[in-house]
């Protein structure tokens, strides 16, 4: 499913996928991901950059 995810370990429930869409693509993840922890086991490095610094 996802690609950038350790096999064990963490808070989430791997018998419960979830998917979810964002920026228009469509994603999965589990349940117990937040947000942020899906889009990066999904490859997504980039959300937001920041206006003030340009990060």
């Amino acid at each position: 499913m996802t690609s950038h995810r350790l096999s064990s370990g963490g808070l989430i429930d791997r018998s419960a996928p979830l998917n979810f869409r964002f920026d228009g693509k469509s994603y999965s993840g589990f349940k117990g991901d937040t947000l942020a922890s899906a889009l990066v086991a999904n490859g997504v490095k980039l959300v937001g950059r920041s206006f003030k610094y340009h990060r």
